[in-house]
């Protein structure tokens, strides 16, 4: 997705604007939008990704055009929501002030797109599976100035206007009398995607996020009161909707975050839960994250198979084309963000727990330094993307796809290091150092029957969707292509 910013920056900027300005002339505007976009990203293919690549990204940026536009249309963003995350988002996140060209001039390199902060372990909940094992006042926190100092240092160095926010619960944050919201405001040209289970979100909360419209919060469900409640505690599932109702009263854009797992995954992907959320709650997007083994009780059983992982992408797929909901996931969705993004990658991100703890990715719990001593000893943002596990990640990266012509990227529905090339990220692990982040992470490096599972699992995911890859996304351009409306 991030591709976007430099290939439709110029055509499509000022239209942006009209999506929260000229309300009357919003249905020609985002028509307008999706052709120039279409232009751009299909037919000129700028980059030389491969064709199919493009189209899905331009799918993507549709669906999230046409979600903004439902969300106007039913007075679910509040006028002056809509001018920030016109300002903040689509001004400075998507289409961004510099050209690729430009930011690699001059810095010599393409940087991150974001940073991944989890702020502070602590919790009001304790869900079963939890990869942060939060558990309530026993987690550390990042203290103000070093928070505010990856943000500050990732828009300076970077031009960075991009955060997401994980936890433990983001709104559980404070430092003496300053709050996470407190940071949101003193970050005000950043937008924040905030992943939150939302029992703290009141109507003082949901005011105070309109006031500022720079964040978006991504509520964390399991499916439907059942589902969710059976994971995150009896009665959290009404406190979301009650969240979720507050937020509409505010007119504060949001989203959903969920889980599919080996026994959840129909539900999550089906249409009576996206309606649900998408119609009746009003979210704008939804991520699905499927269950990683990396977590408290980690275990391979409950991943979704690679054949349900197919199925669900064809499910999610539909959703996105028939109904026009923005619904990804970092795994099924890789080709619209050219493989794994982890480790620094241009357009990527890494992450920082409440420790300090720098990994590349939320869901590689294998740490190659802590941003503490990366600042005590005089260094900044830029010297973590020097670190040797990351350029070892990023390696494979280049070499994978990110790197190559069209014709040699490999297959980007296999995009995941850890779970679709195990054996990449060990090697890089044990040549570089990297430290577990917990005690089941160490296991997992000397347990015989997780890593001949994961090695498995990689090869039977790549031998389903090699022959889809072939013929949906590395094949030439097909005759006859259309935008589709």
């Amino acid at each position: 997705m991030g591709r976007i910013a430099t290939m439709a920056a110029r055509p499509v900027r000022g239209l942006a604007a009209h999506l929260a300005r000229e309300r009357h002339v919003r249905k020609v505007v985002t028509g307008s939008i999706g052709h120039k976009v279409f232009k751009v990203l299909v037919e000129r293919n700028p980059t030389r990704l491969p064709h199919g690549v493009h189209e899905e990204i331009y799918s993507y940026f549709r669906a999230m055009v046409m979600a903004f536009d439902r969300a106007v249309e039913r007075s679910l963003i509040s006028e002056h929501v809509a001018r920030r995350m016109t300002d903040a988002f689509w001004g400075n996140v998507m289409l961004g002030k510099e050209s690729k060209e430009e930011i690699v001039e001059r810095l010599g390199f393409f940087p991150p797109k974001f940073v991944l902060v989890s702020p502070t372990g602590r919790c009001n909940l304790r869900c079963k599976g939890c990869y942060a094992e939060s558990e309530p006042g026993t987690q550390g926190s990042l203290d103000f100035d070093t928070f505010d100092r990856i943000l500050t240092e990732k828009q300076e160095l970077w031009g960075s206007h991009f955060t997401v926010i994980s936890g433990g619960e983001p709104f559980m944050w404070r430092d003496g009398e300053r709050d996470f919201l407190d940071m949101v405001e003193k970050h005000d040209s950043d937008m924040f995607m905030v992943y939150t289970n939302a029992t703290l979100i009141n109507d003082a909360a949901a005011k105070r996020m309109s006031e500022l419209g720079n964040i978006m919060p991504a509520i964390s469900v399991e499916g439907f009161e059942k589902e969710t409640d059976a994971r995150r505690g009896k009665g959290v599932h009404r406190k979301v909707l009650a969240a979720m109702e507050s937020l509409r009263k505010y007119g504060v854009p949001f989203g959903i975050s969920a889980t599919p797992t080996r026994h959840n995954w129909e539900l999550i992907t089906g249409d009576a839960f996206a309606d649900f959320y998408f119609e009746q709650q009003g979210a704008l997007y939804a991520w699905l994250f499927q269950y990683m083994p990396v977590g408290r009780g980690q275990t391979l059983e409950l991943a979704p198979t690679p054949e349900q992982r197919v199925e669900m992408r064809e499910r999610m797929r539909r959703l996105m084309m028939e109904k026009k909901y923005f619904i990804a996931d970092f795994w099924n969705s890789g080709a619209a963000s050219s493989g794994c993004i982890a480790a620094g990658r241009g357009d990527g991100y890494f992450y920082i727990d409440w420790n300090g703890n720098i990994t590349p990715c939320a869901f590689v719990p294998y740490v190659c330094g802590n941003i503490y001593d990366v600042f005590e000893s005089g260094g900044d943002l830029n010297t973590v993307l020097d670190m040797d596990f990351f350029k070892r990640i990023r390696k494979w990266q280049d070499e994978y796809g990110y790197a190559q012509a069209a014709a040699q990227v490999d297959n980007w529905l296999c995009p995941c290091v850890i779970r679709d090339h195990f054996p990449v990220v060990r090697e890089a692990i044990e040549k570089s150092g990297a430290t577990p982040l917990n005690e089941e992470a160490a296991i997992a490096l000397t347990d015989t029957a997780y890593c001949d599972g994961m090695v498995k699992y990689g090869k039977e995911i790549g031998r389903l969707t090699d022959p889809i890859w072939q013929r949906e996304y590395a094949d030439t351009p097909r005759e006859g292509t259309k935008e589709k409306r």
